[in-house]
């Protein structure tokens, strides 16, 4: 799946990363490539969270693609 990421120089330096799609997935590096390897890890922590919490819920709900065209 492709995640659109936002990556944000700080003035005290390195970068932050946040992806749009999934809010609670949050990172920082010192670099570039640091702040994109960070957030690819949380992307993937954030959707282990959802996928876990969705096992809980007794299969009564799933997650299902959609594209949109604007």
């Amino acid at each position: 799946m492709k995640y659109t990421v936002i990556l944000e120089k700080e003035e005290e330096g390195g970068y932050s990363a946040q992806c749009l799609e999934l809010p609670g997935a949050i990172s920082q590096g010192e670099t570039k490539e640091e702040a994109v390897r960070n957030i690819k890890e949380a992307i993937e922590a954030v959707l282990d969270a959802l996928n876990q919490e969705l096992k809980g819920l007794g299969g009564v709900a799933e997650i299902s693609m959609v594209e949109v065209s604007v």
